[in-house]
């Protein structure tokens, strides 16, 4: 008996590791070597490959993609229809499984809807990637980025809020009451 819970629709193939407590939707494919850690959701028609690995409180919504190469830290959200790559330069005529390029996305990550993320890159711990947002390069630890191509716009906190900064590098987020410094273009929480 599994301890987590899959739609009747899901195909979820011998070989793969699902934690207990996940939940994964109708139409979702988890192939054999994906590793998906426990108490995380995938929304309807969700793709895992080979080599995948999702740690807990992984949030996936509706037609994402998860290709070979891919590493979500716990606590990561990826909003719906957000796509990551897996090769530079792909074409169809060539075959380059041997040339997929790893992407790490770190603790407590939220990546917007329809966002893209090419290969190769990390995204830092909180980092936030809004809407729409075209990711070609590595995003420090709680930096906000909007756009194509992304590009940095501000900070955000551990529970999602945009930080704004005194003089003297320091912001309190307003949700969690957790503190921030901003010194040399990196941000730490303080407390």
């Amino acid at each position: 008996m599994s301890n987590y819970f899959s739609h009747s629709s899901a195909v979820i193939d011998p070989g793969c590791q699902i934690g207990s407590g996940t939940k994964i939707w109708h139409f979702c494919h988890i192939m054999p070597g994906a590793r998906i850690g426990e108490n995380c959701n995938l929304g309807q028609n969700v793709f895992v490959a080979n080599e995948v690995v999702l740690g807990n409180n992984v949030k996936v919504q509706n037609n994402v993609s998860l290709y070979a190469g891919v590493v979500c830290k716990d606590d990561v959200f990826l909003g719906p229809s957000m796509v990551f790559t897996n090769v530079i330069n792909p074409r169809s005529a060539v075959n380059r499984k041997n040339s997929y390029q790893k992407t790490l996305v770190g603790k407590g990550v939220t990546i917007g809807a329809n966002a893209t993320i090419v290969c190769g890159i990390e995204i830092g711990e909180y980092a936030f990637i809004g809407a729409g947002a075209t990711v070609t390069r590595s995003i420090k630890p709680y930096a906000l980025v909007l756009g194509n191509p992304a590009r940095q716009t501000g900070w955000m906190s551990e529970h999602g809020i945009r930080l704004e900064f005194n003089p003297e590098g320091k912001a309190k987020c307003p949700e969690s009451g957790q503190h921030y410094l901003l010194k040399d273009e990196t941000v730490t929480k303080i407390d």
